[in-house]
């Protein structure tokens, strides 16, 4: 039995790895079909070697205000659901989660276990922590088709041709079925509860109290509760996150000293963002980028600015991003390790002893805990 989950879990690791590969093989196919000549690469790698520091920083700016943006979402549902995480440490588990999310392969699963986790340390139950996960989930799909309709309809407002009505008719299936899928959670984890027990009969897993376990989670799930004001305010918050994180593409062009192509700016953006969510290749690496720059030039952007406009947006809101985010799962790491230590000192009863000492008492051996 061992031996078979191993080779079962080796089996999943090389086609995460293949999938890695390939989508970082698609992006730069893309990018290759974009550029097509050397010339214009060298061109658009010389306007990014003079990029404006003080647009730079607005992309950064923008870029924080999303994750916190983010962090502040996090707050709010977990406390519509009874629980309650300081707004700092949630900062720092967006800024860790974004950066496993967009390197790990075998997303999204592998980053909303990773805040199922920390939400269930920080003293959430496990009801708790899986209605935020989902909750946020299908207020971020809200909040994306809601930005992406707005794109379809800036688009079309610069466009002569109704050949985009279609898309904005999916748009609103789109926004419409999230909606309802978000106002009628309780079907959908029924279910999912459902699928459950259908798993259970056909294969014998998940087994014993695991599996009830997961039943009585998803049970307590339906029970907590979300008001019209409270949907409409988390579905804003949703939103708010992609919009911060488009300005930073906009100011991305004012940092390549570009004119920004308004009419496609954000359609261009709420695209990349969801070709870029398909489970290629984690955070879209290449795809994102050339996805961009494709319907960025298809607007009336110049090839070379779209480009290196793209390249400013994915360097502050993807590599700068990582950089800091790994740092993040550090930290938390590190924490997690001194409240388990702090939580073994409590819970040990030499340390008990001598701490039960009275103050007036001699003695050597509370030298031995200092």
């Amino acid at each position: 039995m061992a031996g078979e989950r191993a080779t079962a879990k080796a089996k999943r690791t090389l086609l995460d790895v293949a999938r890695y590969v390939l989508g970082i093989g698609v992006g730069a196919v893309v990018l290759l079909l974009l550029l097509g000549k050397r010339g214009e690469f060298l061109a658009a790698w010389h306007q990014l070697r003079h990029v404006s520091i003080a647009w730079v920083a607005a992309a950064v700016a923008a870029e924080a205000l999303s994750l916190g943006t983010f962090a502040y979402l996090q707050h709010r549902v977990l406390r519509l659901s009874g629980a309650s995480i300081p707004i700092g440490a949630l900062a720092i588990l967006t800024l860790a989660n974004n950066a496993i999310a967009n390197t790990v392969p075998g997303e999204p699963a592998v980053s909303s276990a990773y805040r199922y986790r920390y939400y269930r340390r920080r003293g959430a139950s496990g009801a708790s922590a899986g209605w935020t996960i989902f909750t946020i989930l299908i207020a971020q799909a809200i909040g994306m088709s809601l930005l992406l309709l707005l794109g379809v309809a800036v688009a079309l407002a610069g466009s002569t041709s109704a050949r985009n009505t279609g898309a904005a008719a999916i748009g609103l299936v789109i926004v419409a079925g999230a909606g309802a899928i978000l106002v009628r959670r309780d079907l959908v984890l029924r279910l999912a509860s459902a699928c459950v027990r259908a798993l259970r009969r056909l294969t014998g897993h998940p087994r014993g109290s695991i599996g009830a376990r997961i039943e009585a989670t998803l049970a307590r799930m339906r029970e907590i509760p979300l008001a019209a004001r409270s949907t409409a305010g988390i579905v804003a918050l949703a939103a708010g996150v992609w919009t911060c994180d488009s300005l930073c593409l906009v100011c991305s062009f004012g940092a390549v000293r570009a004119a920004i192509p308004w009419y496609g700016v954000l359609l261009a953006y709420g695209v990349a963002q969801v070709i870029g969510s398909l489970p290629i290749v984690p955070g879209g690496i290449g795809i994102i980028e050339g996805s961009l720059a494709v319907i960025l030039v298809a607007y009336g952007a110049g090839r070379v600015p779209a480009v290196s406009a793209a390249l400013t947006f994915r360097f502050v809101s993807f590599w700068l991003a990582i950089a800091v985010g790994w740092i993040s799962v550090g930290v938390i790491a590190r924490q997690m390790r001194r409240r388990r230590r702090q939580t073994d000192e409590a819970s040990d009863p030499s340390h008990q002893v001598v701490t039960a000492l009275p103050p007036d008492e001699p003695t050597s051996v509370e030298h031995i805990f200092d």
